[in-house]
Parts: structure tokens; C-alpha cells; sequence
């Protein structure tokens, strides 16, 4: 299948872009992440993405809109409910992308994530395929989390430390109140 593949990150792609090619799928790239903060954040890992792609021969499309404020005015009332905006948000633009530049399917890197909410993208995926009518590779890429990270280093891509948006770093970098103090 000729397939769009949404890429969070070029770090995250190597685990399901070794497994699609392994199915002989013809694959697309897509890096569309508009929840990604801060801008630094955003382009350096829009860069990993691009480095890892030439690396790997990977044609990559790139919607390079830095769309902060439309995230988080999505996000902000409900900051707990904002990994499912995102999910959705991204998934559209990849499901509207694929359509539009006639691929057979699409899927996303999400899915090889460990920290991400497996069933939901793929509950979403799946509706947008039947909206868009094309197939939603939603495989579980997760059992190849160890070696994406092993191949990541060894390629000498740049490793994020959090999922990206600003309560994921929130999240990752402020410190965690012991329970026990007074």
C-alpha cells in the first residue's frame, strides 16, 4: 500500500518505518505537529525529522505551521483531556493530507510510543479512514521501543525528553511535590 505516515518525531519513526518497508508499503512522511512547544522545540525536532529522513530516503511532506494558540485554545479549558485534541488534530490533517494526495492509507508514529493512549488513536484512526475512505494502519509499533531508541543513538539523531506540548514539559521538568511533606 502506498501509506501517508504522520511522524511525531524522526525518532519515532524508526521503529514503524523499518516494520512498513518490511511489508513492502510504499511510504510518505508527514510531519504536521502544531502542539510542539517551544518553537525551538518545534524546529529542532522538525530538523531530526528531515536528518533522519534523508538519512533514511524517506520523501517527507512538511506542514510547517507553528499553530500554538490555535493548540492551545483547543487545550487550555481542559488540559487533561488535551492528548485527545491533539491526537485528533493531527490525525485529520494527516487523513485530509492522504486524500487529497491520493495514498491508500495513513498511519502515525504515535502508535509507537509507550506514553501515548494506544486505543484512542486507533478508535480515532479508524473513523477518520471511514470518513476519508482509506485504510488506518494502526498497528502496535510499541515491542520495537527499545530498538527505535538503540538506532536513534547510533544514527546520532537529537532525543526529546518530553511528548511535546507545554504540559508535557510541565510534566517532565517541574518537580514532583513528595506526598509525605508537610
Amino acid at each position: 500500500m502506498n501509506i501517508l505516515l504522520h511522524i511525531c518525531c524522526g525518532n519515532c519513526a524508526i521503529y514503524p518505518v523499518k516494520m512498513l518497508r518490511e511489508h513492502s508499503h510504499q511510504l510518505t512522511g508527514y510531519f504536521f505537529n502544531h502542539n510542539i512547544h517551544p518553537y525551538q522545540e518545534y524546529n529542532r525536532r522538525l530538523e531530526t525529522t528531515r536528518e533522519y529522513a534523508l538519512k533514511v530516503e524517506l520523501p517527507l511532506l512538511v506542514d510547517d505551521q507553528y499553530l500554538l494558540e490555535e493548540f492551545l485554545r483547543n487545550v487550555a479549558a481542559d488540559p487533561d483531556q488535551r492528548c485527545s485534541y491533539c491526537y485528533r488534530s493531527r490525525l485529520t490533517k494527516t487523513a485530509r493530507k492522504a486524500a487529497e494526495e491520493g495514498f491508500e492509507a495513513f498511519s502515525t508514529t504515535l502508535l509507537y510510543s509507550r506514553y501515548q493512549k494506544q486505543d484512542a488513536i486507533i478508535d480515532f484512526g479508524r473513523r477518520l479512514a471511514e470518513e476519508y475512505q482509506l485504510a488506518f494502519i494502526g498497528q502496535d509499533f510499541r515491542p520495537g521501543w527499545n530498538e527505535g531508541i538503540r538506532i536513534s543513538k547510533e544514527m546520532g539523531l537529537y532525543r526529546q525528553q518530553y511528548c511535546g506540548c507545554i504540559y508535557s514539559e510541565k510534566d517532565r521538568y517541574q518537580p514532583r511535590k513528595n506526598a509525605q511533606a508537610s
